[in-house]
């Protein structure tokens, strides 16, 4: 389960920031192509943040949408799910987001 390694992450980001300053809150951006499952890293944050300045914190996760480029109809169109194929049937796209994790924002004591 790489959620928790990349949950680690976070937990060690935020904490390197904040200092000895209490967490509230953590709010993250996770594409829908990162391959995250945001239950798993909601479970993960509970075991990482144990023992820190997050422990006790709560987790927000927004999930986006993949977004893609067809090369050959030329259109923008979202991707719901890995199958990289866009409704013009072609397979020749370009993953233009949807694979990041971003921390949007955290809230201190």
């Amino acid at each position: 389960m790489h959620e928790l390694a990349v949950t680690q992450s976070v937990v060690d980001a935020v904490s390197e920031r904040v200092g000895t300053r209490r967490v509230v809150s953590v709010r993250v951006e996770v594409g829908t192509l990162s391959g995250i499952v945001a239950d798993a890293m909601r479970f993960c944050f509970e075991i990482a943040s144990g023992q820190t300045v997050l422990e006790g914190a709560r987790l927000d996760i927004d999930e986006r949408p993949g977004e893609a480029h067809c090369r050959d109809c030329e259109s923008d169109f979202t991707l719901p799910d890995l199958v990289l194929l866009c409704p013009c049937g072609s397979a020749d796209v370009e993953v233009t987001s949807g694979r990041d994790l971003v921390i949007k924002s955290v809230e201190v004591a």
